[in-house]
C-alpha cells in the first residue's frame, strides 16, 4: 500500500476517526458528533466528541459538506484509515473455492483474464480491471513481398513466435517482381532479430548515415520497409486492459455528478489511464492503493483504486484491481483483490 506520514493523533482521536469513516462508507450520511458519542463506544460527552472532531478537521482528516452538520472523510482521513485503522475481513474459505472453481474453469489465459474482471466487479459490486500479461516483444523471422499489382504489393511479416501479419501497401510507382525480391534481400539482411520498434529505429539509422551513398534500391528498400513495420504487430492502448462493470458506479451518490461521471466513463472507453495507473502497480509488493489525486490523473479525483500485481514462477505479467468512490468498503475490497490475484496467478502458471 501506499503510505504517506500522519500528524500524530493519539487514540482517542485515531478510534473516532475510524468509527466515523466507517460509519460514512456505510450509509453515505455525513456523521454528527451525537451519533459518534452513540457509536463509538467512548464514555464521551457530545461536546467532547466535537472537540475532537475540530481537531481532525483542522489536521484535514474530515470536513464539513456543504452546510451539514455532520462531517465526512477526506481523502487524507481515508488515507489514514486504509494504512492504519481498517479492519481487514478475511474471506471465507467457501468464496476462496467459489474464486477459484471459476477461475479453473478457464483454459484460454485470455478469458482467464475477463473472468477475473468480471469476478472483481460481481464480488465488489465496483468496477473491476485486469492488464493483459506483458510479453516481450516478437522479432522479425522473415520479410516477403508479393506483387498485387504494378503498384500494389502484399507485405508479408513473419514473426518468431510464428506470427504471421500482413499488410497491403500501395506504391506511387510501377514496381517489378524482381526489385522486391531485392527490397526483401536488403530488409532481412538488416531486420532479423529485431522487434518492430528497433527495426524502425534501424531503417531510420540506416537512412541517416547512408542517404548520400544510397541507390535508388535501397531508397526503396527502406520506404518499403518503413511501411510494412509502422503500426503493425503492436498491441492498441485499448486492447491491454480488460474492464467490467463500469455502471455499478452510477448508483454511488459520490460520483454522481453527470460530468465526471461522463470523463469516467470516457476514461473507461478509452483505457489509457486506466493503463497508465495500472503499469504503475506493476512492480508493486502485494496490495496498493491510489486514493483520489494520488492516482495522479484528475479523472479519478473522486476515486480510489485498489491492485494487486499477478504473476507467473516470479515474474510480474500484470495487474488486476477494483476502481469505486474513496467510500468503498476497503475492509472486504482488500482482500478480494489480493485472493483474486493470487488465484489467477496459479491458474495461469497451471496453464503455462
Amino acid at each position: 500500500m501506499i503510505t504517506t506520514p500522519h500528524p500524530e493523533l493519539n487514540e482517542r482521536a485515531r478510534h473516532i476517526l475510524k468509527v466515523l469513516v466507517e460509519s460514512y462508507i456505510q450509509d453515505g450520511q455525513p456523521v454528527g458528533s451525537r451519533n459518534l458519542a452513540r457509536s463509538s463506544g467512548l464514555d464521551l460527552s457530545a461536546a467532547t466528541i466535537r472537540n475532537v472532531m475540530a481537531d481532525l478537521e483542522e489536521m484535514g482528516y474530515i470536513r464539513a459538506p456543504h452546510t451539514s452538520a455532520g462531517r465526512i472523510p477526506t481523502s487524507q482521513g481515508y488515507r489514514l484509515f486504509v494504512d492504519a485503522l481498517v479492519n481487514i475481513r478475511p474471506l471465507e474459505q467457501q468464496a476462496i473455492h467459489i474464486l477459484q472453481g471459476q477461475l479453473k474453469a478457464e483454459r484460454d489465459p485470455a478469458a482467464l483474464i475477463q473472468s477475473a474482471s468480471s469476478l472483481l466487479s460481481g464480488i465488489t459490486q465496483l468496477t473491476g480491471v485486469v492488464s493483459l500479461p506483458r510479453r516481450n516483444p516478437s522479432s522479425i523471422r522473415q520479410i516477403e513481398f508479393l506483387s498485387l499489382s504494378s503498384r500494389q504489393v502484399l507485405a508479408i511479416l513473419v514473426m518468431n513466435r510464428n506470427e504471421v501479419q500482413n499488410r497491403i501497401i500501395q506504391l506511387d510507382t510501377d514496381v517489378s517482381s524482381s526489385e522486391l525480391q531485392q527490397a526483401a534481400n536488403f530488409l532481412n539482411e538488416r531486420l532479423i532479430g529485431k522487434d518492430l520498434q528497433q527495426a524502425r529505429a534501424a531503417l531510420l539509422e540506416e537512412m541517416r548515415q547512408h542517404r548520400e551513398d544510397m541507390n535508388l534500391m535501397m531508397l526503396s528498400a527502406i520506404a518499403l520497409g518503413e511501411k510494412t513495420v509502422a503500426d503493425l504487430g503492436e498491441h492498441k492502448q485499448d486492447e491491454d486492459c480488460v474492464i467490467a462493470g463500469e455502471t455499478n458506479l452510477m448508483g454511488y451518490d459520490d460520483l454522481s455528478d453527470i460530468t465526471k461521471l461522463r470523463e469516467l466513463f470516457a476514461a473507461f472507453t478509452r483505457k489509457r489511464d486506466i493503463l497508465g495507473l495500472l503499469d504503475k502497480c506493476l512492480q508493486a509488493d502485494g496490495v496498493k492503493i491510489f486514493i483520489g489525486r494520488e492516482s495522479g490523473q484528475a479523472v479519478f479525483d473522486e476515486c480510489s483504486l485498489v491492485t494487486a500485481p499477478y504473476e507467473v514462477d516470479g515474474e510480474q505479467l500484470g495487474v488486476l484491481g477494483v476502481i469505486g468512490p474513496k467510500r468503498m468498503p476497503y475492509e472486504r475490497v482488500i482482500p478480494v483483490v489480493d485472493i483474486t490475484a493470487k488465484l489467477l496467478s496459479l491458474a495461469l502458471k497451471s496453464r503455462h
